[in-house]
């Protein structure tokens, strides 16, 4: 809570901020987030009621793997890995948890459905938490944009250490560059509204319509910041506030702009702010990569199995292998910064086309190398020749059957225990 009189310098600020991010977490570790849409069975223009979904993290305690259920602002149901030594290893907790999620959901009647958007209904918060509460206060005297992203959007999120020493800004920077080639890649929300919006990732756009000072890229350079815990520090300071809370149970939603910075050099009528009232702006920054001890890639939409296991391999394997992760630095050149680019026109861009091409690539001889097992190999291949080869993303196939069919939503996720992987083969 804020203070009655100034604690912080700016330099005390910066210093927590460093603190926060880049301290690490355990270097090699990994986890995964998934996120899907609820909805009814056979009732996909409907949400779900809160005590439905409530329900489902509730009964989904303990999972085999001990991951996290959480629930968004909309309903989608959220599945967070521990941290784990191995993407392998993260793979497998997400997967054979999430069996079990799945079957908890059918037995109520309830569907997973992996799209970054939703592609028919209208946002509609059904958590009534204070944060979101002021969250959707904040975001609603800007558009609908920060709404639709709180309400009708799923995305798959990888963490990743930060490395030690010179590693760190190599990562941060081959994580930025790599970031819209995957982007493009992994697009899945080409519906929304109840017909094409005319992007690969509408779920992007939809970030991309809330304030610049909290969504953009942190690295916007194509060369390696020697020191990306000074330029987090400088984005924190000049990223607007969201919110200010105050000990009773109506925080308040700045509407106003407010940088973090200025909040720290001229208060505000509530005060001034502590560190922790800095710790918790930092989790209302949402960049497509967020360092909070570790690396947060944010920027894929929700993808179903096995999709999203060729996410997890590919990110990782081009992060952690250092001959991988100089080819991608090299195919990028061309696209490092075209975020926006990438969420619109994926890879019929021919140059991210290109570039996707050869980071899959890449990815694909590093993770022989690495010795991943067959599975992961043969479905990282069978995604390159399917999508990438062909300049496709999920997005286009969503498209392609909303064509053909007038099919908005794909099938209700089917997961298997990973020591099935190898049936999405068959």
């Amino acid at each position: 809570m804020p203070s009655p009189q100034p604690t912080l310098s700016l330099g005390d600020a910066e210093d927590v901020i460093r603190h926060q991010a880049f301290t690490s977490a355990g270097d090699g570790l990994v986890g995964v987030e998934l996120e899907w849409l609820t909805v009814p069975a056979g009732d996909r223009a409907r949400r779900l009621p809160l005590a439905d979904i409530q329900s489902v993290a509730t009964d989904a305690v303990p999972l085999p793997h001990r991951g996290l259920v959480t629930i968004e602002p909309g309903g989608q149901l959220e599945l967070s890995t521990q941290p784990l030594p191995s993407p392998a290893a993260a793979c497998e907790a997400a997967a054979d948890d999430l069996y079990v999620l799945d079957q908890i959901c059918q037995a109520r009647g309830i569907d997973l459905v992996a799209l970054g958007i939703d592609p028919v209904r209208v946002p509609r918060r059904v958590v009534t938490e204070r944060r979101y509460r002021a969250m959707q206060q904040h975001f609603d005297g800007d558009g609908p944009a920060g709404r639709t992203m709180m309400c009708n959007t799923a995305s798959v999120q990888i963490n990743v250490g930060l490395g030690a020493g010179s590693e760190v800004a190599r990562r941060w920077h081959v994580a930025h560059r790599i970031g819209p080639v995957l982007l493009a890649a992994f697009a899945n929300s080409g519906l929304a509204g109840g017909r094409p919006s005319g992007w690969k990732s509408a779920r992007m756009r939809a970030w991309w319509g809330i304030d610049a000072t909290r969504t953009a890229p942190v690295s916007t350079t194509r060369t390696i910041d020697p020191d990306p815990a000074s330029a987090w520090a400088r984005y924190a300071l000049d990223a607007n506030v969201l919110l200010v809370r105050r000990p009773d149970d109506e925080w308040e939603p700045l509407t106003t702009p407010l940088p973090l910075r200025a909040w720290l050099e001229n208060g505000h009528p509530a005060g001034w702010p502590t560190a922790d009232d800095i710790a918790y702006h930092l989790t209302t920054l949402f960049p497509p990569i967020r360092p909070r001890g570790w690396l947060e890639l944010r920027y894929l939409d929700s993808l179903p199995t096995p999709y999203w296991h060729v996410a997890v391999a590919v990110a990782t394997v081009l992060l952690d292998d250092d001959e991988a992760a100089d080819t991608a630095l090299a195919a990028t050149e061309g696209v490092a910064d075209q975020w926006v680019r990438a969420s619109r026109e994926g890879l019929d861009d021919p140059a991210l086309a290109a570039a996707a091409r050869a980071c899959f690539a890449a990815a694909a001889d590093a993770l022989d190398r690495a010795g991943a097992d067959d599975a992961t190999i043969a479905l990282v291949d069978d995604y390159r020749e399917r999508f990438v080869e062909q300049s496709w993303c999920p997005a286009d196939e969503r498209s392609q059957a909303f064509a053909l069919h007038g099919s908005l939503h794909p099938a209700a996720e089917s997961p298997i225990p990973y020591a099935r992987l190898s049936a999405y083969l068959l």
